[in-house]
């Protein structure tokens, strides 16, 4: 039987775990601590993974790296290489092209990255491919979807409406991972996959559409000058950089449409699927 084991049931394992339990398969996840289970997925405590990882047909790490390195490489190397699983993946970051002045990148771009993030999270994809298994390294973009996204942030208050002029970013709606994650299983696809929608747009637009959908007037714009004063260091790390990601040959190789190309229908079905769990 199909078994998948996946490192870590955060906010995108969730939703692939769900994905491959929809589609027929054993899913396995670790986690750290105490978490709701997902229907269907057998928690197991990351210490103790070690007999998952012998049986598990596919693994994926959703695992970031730290100051010492990627945590699931760090514990299960051996266990790794030795296992017989005939895929592996690893959920990396759009980060990792660095600064491109706005310019594109793709899946054939050089990793370029900027900060000791990225750094980290470039060693963590070597790391993976020493292993020398059949791996998919998928590479996203801000990640948004139910619960994490610009309706959540004006409904608590808290979005900013910043405006640099020529700024994108590229987005990526969960789902979409997971239907991507699930496309590449399926194929047993290799290489740099690229998970990020068919249009990057300045998050001053993102802002705009959020709060037409619900109604409100946006935040008043405040230039990025302004605004710099204020971030954190993880969000000034965003913002020095300055790419459109596409993902055109990722969709030709595992012959994917994205649910949602643009962040315009990403926000109206997440703001549908909330209203309609409002009336359940």
């Amino acid at each position: 039987m199909n078994h998948l084991l996946i490192f870590g049931l955060g906010y995108s394992g969730r939703a692939i775990a769900k994905a491959a339990v929809a589609a027929g398969w054993q899913v396995s996840a670790t986690t750290r601590g105490q978490i709701h289970p997902e229907p269907g997925v057998t928690l197991l405590p990351f210490a103790h993974a070690a007999p998952a990882i012998a049986s598990a047909s596919h693994i994926l790490s959703t695992a970031a790296p730290d100051e010492t390195g990627d945590p699931v490489l760090a514990r299960y190397h051996a266990a790794l290489k030795a296992s017989s699983a005939v895929w592996l993946g690893y959920l990396s970051t759009t980060g990792v092209y660095g600064n491109a002045n706005g310019g594109w990148v793709d899946e054939e771009t050089s990793p370029n990255p900027g900060s000791t993030r990225t750094q980290r999270r470039v060693g963590a994809e070597h790391g993976w491919a020493a292993l020398g298994k059949p791996l998919a390294i998928f590479r996203l973009a801000g990640i948004y979807g139910p619960g994490r996204s610009m309706l959540d942030d004006l409904k608590a208050g808290q979005g900013r409406h910043v405006v640099k002029p020529g700024h994108l970013f590229g987005r990526i709606h969960r789902e979409d991972i997971a239907q991507g994650v699930l496309a590449a299983i399926r194929q047993t696809a290799t290489g740099i996959f690229n998970f990020s929608d068919d249009e990057p747009a300045a998050p001053a637009d993102v802002v705009q559409e959020a709060a037409r959908l619900l109604g409100i007037k946006p935040p008043p714009p405040m230039p990025y000058e302004q605004a710099i004063k204020t971030m954190s260091p993880m969000a000034l790390s965003f913002w020095a950089e300055n790419r459109k990601v596409s993902a055109e040959k990722t969709k030709s190789r595992l012959g994917l449409a994205w649910r949602y190309p643009t962040y315009r229908e990403g926000l109206a079905a997440i703001l549908n699927e909330e209203r309609a769990n409002s009336l359940s």
